[in-house]
């Protein structure tokens, strides 16, 4: 039976209120915000609307510090996790960011979901010296600690993304010209610029590129002219949901190029079985946690332990929703950034134990890819390596791949 102390307070109630155990408590003391039996950690994330599909990074979470609770918390403290909806909508990300700071006095935000509502919020965040921690985000700007100290992403950067598969378009296809469907966002700009500054002189490579919105509904027409430009490559860079469609099409018209398929989307429950598993033989895509479905990790003892944790506190999530593995992982390094913080609970000492993480490793990580932060380096996973999905699972292609983070946001 789950333990009576719940750190979960995922609150999908789109704005509603959220009765908290210790609301009395904050009135009368509006700023206490970590006590000597808890700690409020806040965060937002899309649990409805068009990006739904990454709510389950949130449900991960919250079951994540469920199970930390169960065990006793961090320094003798239980994790109040307060999540709440943003409707897949940056205001509404904003003004439930803004509820987390003022009313629900959470000590630091973490992980909360996407770029437009994160950079709104980073200046006000940053004047309150709030850590804001593990963005969900790729964004390149989270790593700006002269600016925005009180700002860190957590997973490889779009941008640098995009200059890996330049990098493997170089080796692998020199002489391929390169079609490229965008998101129209700071999203897809940033991992197109990625592959532009990559490519380098090569850039004239990319014949031809045509962005849609990620409420599209279809885009039969994009994925058409794409091909009628005679590319012999096609990167997509957006949503899962949008990735499926493309997939589909592409089957529909007998078009196949080489797929590149940003890593947001390399969901194989939210993009590769809805565009059909036989449809996606051949992706490519980059990874830097494990994949749950890959027979190569069926006797790791961390995937068994992931596995466990999945059916007792989130028995209702899908295992090869690789954003089940995402928030797992990010939970952990948030759990060690609290470990290491001792007693010392002040937002100054998160901070500084943020940006000293050394080698550490998520235990959900591939091999090779380490957490390094420094008090002028926020960008903590700085590794990838490129996949393609075999109809079952991805399959690693070559080694982890660095030398494409050594660039303008880093």
């Amino acid at each position: 039976m789950r333990t009576m102390v719940k750190s979960l307070a995922v609150v999908m109630a789109m704005g509603a209120s959220v009765q908290l155990s210790g609301l009395a408590m904050a009135q009368q003391a509006p700023e206490i915000n970590v006590t000597d039996t808890e700690i409020r950690i806040g965060n937002v994330m899309p649990y409805t609307g068009e990006l739904a599909a990454f709510a389950s990074i949130g449900k991960t979470e919250a079951a994540y510090f469920d199970m930390i609770n169960e065990r006793g918390g961090i320094n003798g403290r239980k994790i109040k996790f307060i999540s709440y909806d943003n409707n897949s909508d940056s205001e509404t990300a904003s003004e439930q960011t803004r509820k987390l700071i003022d009313e629900d006095k959470v000590l630091l935000l973490f992980g909360s979901f996407g770029t437009p509502g994160n950079l709104a919020l980073r200046p006000y965040v940053n004047q309150k010296k709030i850590p804001q921690l593990f963005i969900a985000s790729g964004d390149h700007g989270w790593g700006d600690p002269k600016d925005f100290p009180w700002t860190m992403g957590w997973q490889p950067s779009f941008r640098a993304e995009g200059r890996i598969y330049a990098n493997y378009i170089q080796a692998s296809y020199p002489e391929s010209r390169i079609a490229v469907l965008w998101q129209n966002d700071q999203f897809g700009r940033d991992l197109f610029s990625g592959l532009q500054e990559g490519l380098g002189d090569l850039s004239r490579m990319i014949i031809s590129d045509v962005t849609f919105d990620r409420s599209d509904k279809s885009i039969d027409s994009q994925v058409d002219l794409l091909q009628s430009s005679g590319a012999e490559i096609l990167i997509f860079d957006g949503a899962p949901a949008v990735a499926a469609l493309a997939i589909r099409r592409m089957n529909d018209i007998d078009w196949h190029p080489v797929f590149l398929l940003d890593n947001a989307s390399a969901s194989i429950a939210n993009a590769l079985r809805p565009a059909g598993l036989e449809n996606s033989i051949g992706v490519i895509s980059t990874a830097f946690l494990k994949d749950a479905g890959d027979p190569a990790w069926k006797d790791d003892p961390a995937m068994k332990d992931w596995s466990s944790f999945m059916d007792k506190y989130y028995p209702d999530g899908d295992k090869t929703d690789g954003n089940t593995v995402f928030g797992y992982a990010a939970a952990e390094t948030l759990f060690q950034v609290l470990k290491q913080c001792g007693d010392d609970f002040s937002r100054e000492n998160i901070m500084r134990q943020a940006t000293s993480l050394k080698s550490y490793q998520s235990s959900v990580s591939l091999p090779g890819i380490v957490i390094n932060t420094s008090p002028t380096d926020f960008h903590p996973i700085k590794q990838m390596r490129l996949v393609q999905f075999d109809g079952s699972t991805w399959q690693p292609i070559g080694e982890v791949i660095e030398s494409a983070f050594l660039g303008k946001d880093n």
